[in-house]
């Protein structure tokens, strides 16, 4: 297990409005939104030190230092006006939290994003990090030998999905031994919206236990609801009732057995069904599309789940009067409660001071 270390630390455990206000501001910078903002000023205490290329699905991210030279944050951009980077969000079958993707010809990422097997994740977002991983890599190697020992990972919406499975895959670094175990990390996933399933939410949560973690939603932006879930008998824990179910019900009397057996098959093929066409249409359907902008890339092998669920501690921007005065719900304009005007106001009302 990995510790954090207190080396004159300045980045503390817990919800920080002020640093979710920097990196807010920081992820929406240099037009890495698909609503460009002019308006949006970078924190004067930051300064930008390094810009990836374009990779994988339309993806970017920023390194930015504080200006004292003791923190670096790791800003990842969100979803832009373009396909390739819509068809990230839309490619949504799961695979293993660890396995390997055969990117191109000569590229393969190996990646662990949670110890259990059980444990899955979103695929297309898995590529985006996969593209994006060598030259995170690189640039936390060189913060570090400048000293730098403390890092925010950080995100709003595509990009905050990124940059929870970041976090995730630069933990199980540290724990092979490919990163520093003296490295700090915190994490502020801003309008994310599911990544992975149970499983990858609860090794997500232990993993950033005590404060180290933070999904951040305004709670009238439809984004973070996505991606569907859907539940099946096989996402439960092992011991569980489904486990004897044909025992319980052999027991039963001959009607209750005819009912129950009926009720409990149309439940669970209905689920299965379920789960198997967003399998088709999220997995083997996008991948041919996908596929036009990554034309070497591998389908993986899919795994049976769709049960997407949040991971990471919750702080809930709850709109009021005042809000809706400003924002006021227009049918017309989807994206209205999701930009970075309205979690910003919020984040301000709550935790400015």
């Amino acid at each position: 297990m990995i510790a954090y270390f207190n080396h004159a630390q300045s980045l503390q455990q817990g919800f920080n409005g002020k640093e979710y206000m920097d990196v807010l501001s920081l992820s929406f910078q240099r037009f890495d939104s698909a609503i460009v903002n002019p308006k949006i000023p970078a924190p004067e205490n930051y300064y930008n030190v390094f810009r990836s290329p374009v990779v994988g699905l339309k993806n970017i991210w920023n390194m930015w230092y504080r200006k004292d030279d003791k923190l670096a944050v790791i800003a990842i951009r969100g979803t832009v006006g373009e396909m390739e980077s819509w068809l990230a969000n839309f490619y949504g079958a799961m695979i293993p939290a660890k396995g390997s993707l055969q990117l191109n010809d000569s590229t393969t990422f190996d990646y662990q994003l949670a110890a259990s097997e059980r444990a899955q994740v979103h695929v297309g977002w898995t590529i985006a990090l996969g593209c994006m991983a060598p030259t995170m890599l690189q640039q936390i190697k060189i913060a570090y030998q400048k000293g730098i020992r403390e890092f925010i990972i950080a995100g709003h919406s595509q990009g905050g999905a990124l940059a929870t499975l970041t976090r995730s895959y630069l933990f199980y670094m540290q724990q092979k031994n490919e990163l520093p175990g003296d490295i700090v990390f915190k994490t502020y996933c801003s309008a994310s919206p599911k990544v992975g399933n149970l499983y990858y939410a609860y090794d997500f949560d232990f993993i950033t236990r005590n404060g180290w973690a933070f999904t951040v939603v305004n709670a009238v932006d439809w984004v973070p609801e996505m991606l569907f879930s859907i539940q099946r008998v096989t996402d439960f824990n092992e011991v569980n009732p489904f486990v004897h179910i044909d025992d319980i019900i052999k027991k039963q009397k001959f009607l209750v057995r005819l009912f129950l057996r009926s009720k409990y098959n149309k439940t669970s093929r209905t689920t299965r069904r379920a789960q198997e066409n967003f399998e088709k249409l999220l997995g083997h359907f996008v991948y041919k599309m996908v596929k036009k902008s990554l034309p070497q890339l591998k389908e993986p092998v899919y795994v049976k789940g769709n049960n997407y669920q949040r991971a990471g501690v919750p702080i809930v921007l709850m709109p009021d009067a005042e809000y809706f005065q400003k924002f006021p719900n227009e049918t017309n304009n989807i994206f209205q409660h999701h930009m970075f005007e309205p979690y910003y106001m919020l984040a301000k009302k709550y935790y400015g001071q």
